[in-house]
């Protein structure tokens, strides 16, 4: 796909990556170290996704799962429309020349110049001959190495190099790219760069691009945030929709005094759900082990057969359960088409033992309500 054939954003697109119940292993017998479990992620075209998570949570050997660099050992891994377990050794030869790798380590070939390593993607990736030149040294100048397009990797600094690798995995504007931490070795005018470019693939070439980063300067413009702890992914968030849960909780009373930090721990731990017209979202005598935070829609507060209460977008309930540890004392339905933005019971109390502000709100409501 190409400039000239952007996404029709009305047309549901094929997801570039579906990952369903993955799972991995260093190691085998007693010398055996699970490092992935369960993990379900899908991610469609143009969309940046950027994976967080602290050191060994498993974040590198998933992006190589997902660009055939290690086999599949459980679960079903499908990227660019293949399932990867089904395939033969040529076959994920085909599949990987349609994604740009960017690891930590460049491995540029030495004794080829900053455009000969570029051309050697391109050859790879089937590009004409006669234009090859002029889309090399194009990629190079927008990343800032139009006057070190000859120069060997030995006479670049370490940022140069990188540059280097980034414009070699993005030169046949790939359906895909993998990067982890591609701007570590970054000054910020390169960084700039970079992310710029990225965001001009997602959007003129519908190219998704899944990277593991600590660069803030990248996550204020991803797509989506997931967040990755002991082989697991822990939240999978929109971030337009983690804005918009920050902005809903300021202007509750138990949130409103959250810092913007504390706000977006909350907000990134949320889920979203969907509920029908009469769907029971909580019901009465059962234990609670969720607070919602109604998006679009209303809900009816009924206790025995009376209606008592109705809610909108922006209210909140479900907290007094997980406050008390006493059953739910009304039933919530759905009184039309409800989305619900849902906290679980453990990512509510790590975020009331964090925060002192946020204990003391919830606490001060719960009083007034109770």
């Amino acid at each position: 796909m190409d400039a000239a054939h952007p996404i029709d954003p009305d047309i549901e697109p094929n997801p570039v990556i579906r990952a369903d119940a993955v799972t991995f292993a260093y190691g085998e017998g007693d010398a055996r170290n699970p490092v992935l479990f369960d993990i379900g992620l899908t991610v469609a075209p143009g969309e940046l996704v950027v994976m967080t998570g602290p050191s060994g949570s498993g974040k590198t050997t998933l992006l190589t799962l997902i660009g055939a660099l290690r086999s599949l050992q459980g679960g079903r891994m499908e990227v660019l429309g293949h399932d990867l377990s089904t395939l033969g050794a040529a076959a994920l030869v085909r599949v990987r020349r349609d994604i740009g790798f960017i690891f930590q380590m460049h491995n540029l070939f030495e004794s080829l110049s900053a455009y000969e390593n570029v051309k050697m993607a391109l050859q790879l990736g089937g590009a004409a001959a006669a234009p090859m030149r002029e889309r090399g040294v194009a990629m190079l100048e927008r990343l800032g190495l139009g006057a070190r397009v000859d120069y060997k990797p030995r006479s670049l600094s370490g940022g140069q190099r990188q540059r280097v690798a980034i414009a070699r995995a993005l030169a046949n504007r790939p359906r895909l790219v993998l990067a982890d931490e591609p701007t570590a070795a970054l000054d910020p005018d390169s960084t700039r760069n970079v992310i710029r470019l990225f965001k001009d693939l997602t959007i003129e070439a519908g190219t998704a691009i899944v990277m593991v980063t600590h660069d803030h300067r990248i996550i204020e413009l991803a797509d989506r945030l997931v967040h990755m702890v002991d082989g697991r992914i822990v939240s999978d968030i929109m971030l337009n929709d983690a804005l918009r849960i920050c902005e809903f909780l300021k202007g509750v009373e138990g949130f409103k005094n959250l810092t913007p930090t504390e706000l977006t721990h909350v907000a990134e731990s949320m889920t979203k759900r969907h509920y029908m017209p009469g769907e029971v979202v909580i019901r009465e005598g059962d234990t609670g082990h969720e607070l919602f935070l109604v998006s679009e829609g209303e809900v009816k507060i009924e206790r025995g057969a009376s209606e008592v209460a109705r809610l909108g977008p922006g209210e909140f309930f479900g907290e007094l359960a997980l406050m008390s540890g006493l059953p739910r004392n009304a039933s919530v339905i759905a009184a039309a088409p409800l989305e619900a933005y849902v906290l679980g019971e453990a990512q509510f109390h790590a975020a009331i033992d964090a925060s002192a502000s946020f204990r003391d709100q919830l606490r001060r409501v719960y009083f007034l309500r109770h």
